[in-house]
C-alpha cells in the first residue's frame, strides 16, 4: 500500500504531509482512511500539541 499520507512528531507538533504530487494532492478514499488514521494516533498520543497539516 503506498503511503499518501506522511507524518512525524517532533517537540509536540505532529506534521502531516499529504505526499500524492502526481495528482496535486486530491484526496481519493485511501488517502482519506490515512489521514484518519494519522489524527487517531495523534488524539492518542498524549505527546502531540499541535497539528501541522503540508
Amino acid at each position: 500500500m503506498e503511503a499518501f499520507i506522511l507524518s512525524e512528531v517532533e517537540q509536540g507538533v505532529m506534521t502531516i504531509t499529504l505526499n500524492r504530487p502526481d495528482r496535486l494532492n486530491s484526496f481519493n478514499d485511501l488517502m482519506h482512511q490515512q489521514l484518519a488514521a494519522c489524527l487517531k494516533q495523534a488524539e492518542r498520543d498524549d505527546s502531540v500539541r499541535c497539528l501541522l497539516l503540508t
